[in-house]
């Protein structure tokens, strides 16, 4: 009778390896100062961790005002002339631009959301990108003498996804996210109150 460790001896499963050898060296290390992993030879292109963007994201976060009294409607009011407008449009674009870049990005991703086509667009650019990856990885792609590099596999990956993108109404897509976000963030810049520090920096600037 067969024993179970002969049953087990095709299994490709090895039960010694440790969990840096799957994610990389990058997710166990705090640092990320490896990514020699089998999921980042896959699919992680060169010079670029997921530390990086969890990263800035976190700086966003730690940088974002109240959102209570980012949409406190007894500070908004209407600016007195276009110079007192465009002071506080400065202003408030420095002080709240972290809220700005999370409402652009939710816009963003509502706008993706609803647009099923534009989904199956996204996921047709990335299925592109990584398997234009993986060959890269293979041997290298050369295309008019040159080697492509991670810029020009996403731009390769984009032009095949193109017609698809075209027919999920992308260009339409971007222009109402760009006059979404200006209209939103333009108006809440130009219509909310400077705070009391704001006011002081203007009141000791030189004239």
């Amino acid at each position: 009778m067969p024993s179970v460790a002969q049953k087990g001896e095709n299994c490709l499963v090895d039960m010694d390896m440790k969990p840096e050898d799957l994610f990389g060296a990058e997710d166990a290390h705090p640092t990320g100062t490896g990514g020699a992993g089998i999921l980042s030879r896959l699919w992680l292109p060169k010079g670029f961790s997921a530390s990086m963007a969890k990263e800035w994201i976190d700086k966003r976060r730690v940088s974002i005002r109240p959102w209570a009294s980012f949409v406190d409607q007894r500070k908004f009011s209407k600016p007195r002339n276009f110079g007192e407008m465009c002071q506080r449009v400065v202003k408030n674009v420095e002080t709240y631009n972290s809220n700005y870049t999370f409402i652009f990005l939710g816009l963003i991703l509502y706008c993706i959301i609803s647009s099923p086509m534009l989904l199956i667009a996204l996921a047709v650019f990335a299925g592109a990108f990584y398997i234009i990856h993986l060959k890269s990885q293979e041997s290298k792609l050369v295309v008019l003498g040159k080697e492509l590099n991670v810029p020009h596999q996403m731009g390769l990956a984009g032009a095949v996804s193109l017609p698809v993108f075209w027919l999920a109404g992308a260009g339409a897509a971007v222009f109402w996210v760009l006059g979404a976000t200006l209209f939103v963030i333009g108006s809440h810049a130009a219509f909310r109150e400077l705070d009391g520090s704001n006011m002081e920096e203007l009141f000791m600037e030189p004239v």
